[in-house]
């Protein structure tokens, strides 16, 4: 598709090796072009059909080196809009609003940034699968951020355009730059909240065993902030998934 000369919202997207999951949030925001807005994919290298299947239903498909931080720096570079939101590929829009949950989502990200409030924000989240712990989860989750004011990926951070560029946008790291981006943020200024759910893949926690990916988390965030490299907790990561 065409890129229009402008956009309201440009809506980034990094993957990487996602032909499972991605059509499946490209084709809800196919809706946002009957708006201002875009849809950019970046994309970190995949060896499968990521790239070919996003390139039938976004605005822009551009290849990057892999990073996630890297490729989100990337589509904030060419985009257009005066607000970006970042999304995960296994990300849902919310689907608790009567009608229209794409142009809804679209006005919330609008109200949430107007005026003096906030120049940035994000969504609470809800995990896809069905175990009774996961409820627990996600509302532990989004208290946490409601408190502390530090939002992570999966729950669609937003921004605005001018802010992201004079703060220097994502650091180049590869791991826990959304939590490095949300503490320069929240020095600034504490975040909006959009109670509205984002769905994102619990597919990681199934798999992986729930308590077992709670400590892992727990325990890549407390090394983080009490200051281990972030590439020794990628490879940390890595190893234990």
């Amino acid at each position: 598709m065409t890129p229009r000369p402008s956009a309201s919202i440009s809506i980034i997207i990094p993957v990487l090796n996602e032909a499972a999951v991605i059509t499946g949030l490209l084709a809800q925001l196919r809706e946002l072009h009957q708006c201002d807005n875009e849809i950019i994919v970046v994309d970190g290298g995949s060896q499968d059909d990521t790239p070919r299947l996003s390139g039938a239903l976004a605005d822009r498909v551009i290849i990057t080196e892999p990073g996630r931080a890297r490729q989100m720096n990337a589509g904030a570079d060419i985009a257009s809009g005066d607000t970006l939101w970042f999304l995960h590929a296994d990300s849902r829009l919310p689907q608790d609003v009567d009608q229209d949950a794409d142009q809804d989502v679209i006005r919330q990200i609008e109200q949430a940034l107007s005026g003096d409030s906030s120049f940035w924000g994000y969504f609470d989240v809800r995990l896809s699968g069905t175990h009774p712990m996961l409820r627990v989860i996600e509302r532990a989750m989004n208290l946490r951020t409601y408190i502390s004011g530090i939002a992570t990926g999966d729950q669609g951070i937003f921004c605005r355009r001018n802010e992201f560029v004079q703060l220097g946008g994502f650091v180049d790291m590869p791991l826990m730059e959304d939590i490095e981006l949300s503490r320069r943020f929240k020095a600034i200024r504490r975040p909006a909240r959009i109670k509205n759910h984002l769905t994102t893949s619990s597919r990681r926690w199934e798999e992986q065993g729930i308590a077992r990916t709670i400590l892992l988390m727990w325990r890549l965030r407390l090394a983080y902030f009490l200051g281990a490299e972030p590439l020794r907790l990628a490879r940390w990561y890595g190893d234990q998934r």
